[in-house]
């Protein structure tokens, strides 16, 4: 909780403290995306890409990464509403990201049947 007897290097070690969970988060995010990326990019039969894996898989995932370590970040500082709000945002890109299926692999990843 910050009072009016906060000093000014305790702001700056927890503003740095809350950019490095940001940049940690954002990490983990890019890290749990490259094998969509690497499958929808590369992976495919034939040259098939599906570039929704690139262009919006990969914002969100950044974008989750980042709100779920803020969203942590928050609730261990006693900031309960800020957590709630945060976790919301990522429940909301979650299904935005479902519901987009941004992380499908080309069509020819995919199982087609009995033939193959």
């Amino acid at each position: 909780m910050d009072t009016a007897h906060t000093t000014p290097r305790r702001q700056a070690l927890t503003g740095t403290a809350g950019l490095l969970t940001a940049l940690l988060g954002a990490l983990a995010g890019l890290v749990a995306w490259l094998p969509y990326g690497r499958r929808g990019l590369f992976g495919a039969f034939e040259g098939e890409r599906n570039t929704d894996v690139l262009l919006l898989g990969l914002p969100l995932l950044l974008l989750g990464g980042t709100l779920a370590a803020l969203a942590a970040f928050a609730a261990v500082r006693g900031r309960w509403r800020t957590a709630l709000a945060l976790t919301a945002a990522v429940a909301g890109l979650a299904a935005l990201g479902y519901g987009l299926d941004v992380l499908a692999g080309p069509q020819a990843v995919s199982d087609c049947g009995s033939p193959c």
